[in-house]
């Protein structure tokens, strides 16, 4: 089976199709770094995938879909994308935690750091042992960021963390979402809602009521 695998949480505008056999394989992938281009490059970036894989899009049998945590704005695109891509074909959707795709293919690392820009100076992060959250997603500053017990950090490269050796790992890659989504897959699970992880409010809020003028 043809999996479309896409990741729009971070600066990179990730597509991907990636074959599930007796092996989870990548066929093909896109991945440009333009922290404000997911809703250009997103699209495109599925049509090349398919084109370099071969394939015509009703040869997609499932979509997995990072949802998060990441800014509000590219994370929708991705999120809905993957659902009107999805809704479309009339196959299953999938969602997978971002940061846990970035632990996946760290699984060598038995106290690992992941962490992703998340602006205002902060960072989305989690701890893994072994590819597996050890513990909440969390959203703070990199300088208060528990570091304690750890040995290496993954994602993004903004920030130094004294102790930790860096991982080259700074996105999530196809392959890595799809392996966390293959028992559902396999299993012919029925697709899912797609819940951004936002962990914070938005920066975009509904206008309140307007004021009362007195006279």
């Amino acid at each position: 089976m043809f999996v479309l695998a896409i990741d729009t949480s971070s600066p990179a505008v990730t597509t991907g199709v990636v074959s599930v056999g007796p092996e989870v394989a990548l066929v093909a992938v896109r991945s440009p770094i333009a922290a404000r281009g997911h809703g250009e490059l997103l699209a495109p970036g599925i049509d090349a995938c398919l084109h370099d894989a071969g394939i015509a899009a009703r040869q997609v049998g499932a979509v997995v879909v990072g949802t998060g945590p990441g800014p509000y704005t590219s994370l929708r695109v991705g999120l809905v994308t993957a659902a009107a891509f999805a809704d479309a074909l009339g196959i299953p959707a999938y969602g997978v935690c971002s940061l846990d795709a970035i632990a996946e293919a760290c699984a060598d690392e038995p106290a690992l750091l992941v962490a992703t820009d998340a602006r205002r100076r902060e960072v989305y992060f989690a701890r893994y042992a072994h590819g597996r959250r050890d513990g909440e997603l969390g959203v703070d500053r990199p300088d208060v960021v528990p570091t304690a017990g750890l040995t290496a950090v993954a994602g993004t490269d903004l920030y130094d963390w004294p102790g930790l050796r860096r991982r080259p790992e700074q996105h999530p890659e196809p392959g890595a979402l799809v392996r966390l989504a293959r028992e559902r897959i396999e299993s012919g699970a029925l697709g899912e809602p797609l819940v951004p992880l936002y962990l914070r409010r938005p920066d975009a809020v509904v206008p309140g009521a307007p004021k009362t003028v007195s006279q």
